[in-house]
């Protein structure tokens, strides 16, 4: 990791890169670029409560892009609670793994169960 400079007594605090000129949260220099999760046709679904309050959620992903939407619609109808499409991830409220996952193995879908 680079160390970037962060305060000078010349100019106060550096908010810019001195490489690039750009803010330091749009710099890249020096940085490998960000790989995206490469898709091998899976479908992960996965119980998560991180950064929730302590509620729990099924998280499904690995769904192509064009399908998420619709499909998130159905998961929701067929568990019975809430939902949300982020950043390419289904999450439904509530531990429903089990019901999730048969249903994708119904509509066709290469399926494992990810997380503990």
């Amino acid at each position: 990791m680079q160390d970037r400079l962060v305060y000078s007594t010349d100019g106060g605090r550096v908010t810019a890169c001195p490489t690039c000129g750009r803010p330091y949260k749009e710099c890249r220099c020096g940085q490998p670029a960000p790989s995206a999760r490469k898709n091998d046709g899976i479908v992960r679904v996965m119980r998560d409560h991180k950064q929730r309050g302590g509620k729990t959620v099924t998280v499904i992903t690995g769904v192509p892009a064009g399908d998420a939407g619709a499909l998130a619609q159905q998961l929701k109808k067929l568990c019975g609670s809430g939902g949300t499409l982020k950043e390419g991830n289904i999450e439904i409220q509530g531990d429903h793994c089990e019901k999730v996952m048969a249903k994708l193995i119904a509509l066709g879908y290469k399926v494992k169960r990810a997380g503990g």
